[in-house]
């Protein structure tokens, strides 16, 4: 089991570490997660973009645990409202909101913006840090789509229930988990993420 790698996945959000481990379950890989290190505090998220965000994290808990790391950085991005959410997403009706009433915020500021443009994508920045090495290696993935009218669905997390994927009626909220998984923004990214990993332990 020592020869094993082990991989830190840095989050504390119980739907983005389902979505991560299902991922590498099949894999010769060991993973833990922030739960595993309650004395770590969090760290500030500084970044302008997905990826510095991404970066900043996977960097910290490197260092902090000794573990190879990766943390993702992720959100959706209306473009009725320039872009908003985008980095904000987690934060966007306040940071102790619930999952709806940051949707429930969302669904008003479109329809204060007029309401008739409805696209949006979701976007994700995964980093890959190694406790020495200074290098962060950094991987993305977006899916695109647009803003329902209502939140449909009780599958997923965040704003899943308002987002419809290009090529479907359902929300991510409606979709089967199998699904989602296949199509999304963070599984893109993190398709190249696990290759590149399983490329690391190989060598």
């Amino acid at each position: 089991m020592s020869n094993i790698p082990v991989l830190l996945i840095a989050t504390h959000n119980q739907g983005k570490l389902r979505e991560f481990s299902a991922l590498f379950k099949e894999e010769e890989m060991l993973t833990r997660s922030l739960a595993d290190f309650p004395s770590i505090g969090i760290v500030e998220e500084t970044g302008s973009t997905f990826a510095q965000n991404a970066e900043i994290k996977a960097r910290f808990y490197a260092k902090q645990t000794g573990l190879r790391t990766l943390a993702d950085d992720s959100g959706l991005e209306v473009e009725a409202l320039g872009g908003a959410p985008g980095i904000f997403s987690a934060r966007y009706a306040g940071p102790t909101a619930s999952d709806g009433e940051r949707i429930a915020h969302l669904l008003r500021e479109l329809k204060r913006a007029g309401d008739t443009q409805r696209r949006a994508r979701f976007v994700c920045a995964v980093a890959i840090a190694s406790p020495v090495a200074e290098v962060t290696d950094i991987f993305t993935g977006q899916c695109t789509g647009k803003i329902s009218h209502s939140s449909r669905g009780l599958n997923g997390f965040g704003y899943d229930p308002v987002f419809i994927p290009d090529g479907y009626e359902q929300t991510f909220g409606e979709l089967p988990k199998e699904i989602k998984l296949r199509i999304s923004h963070r599984f893109r990214a993190l398709k190249s993420a696990r290759n590149f990993l399983i490329g690391l332990s190989l060598e």
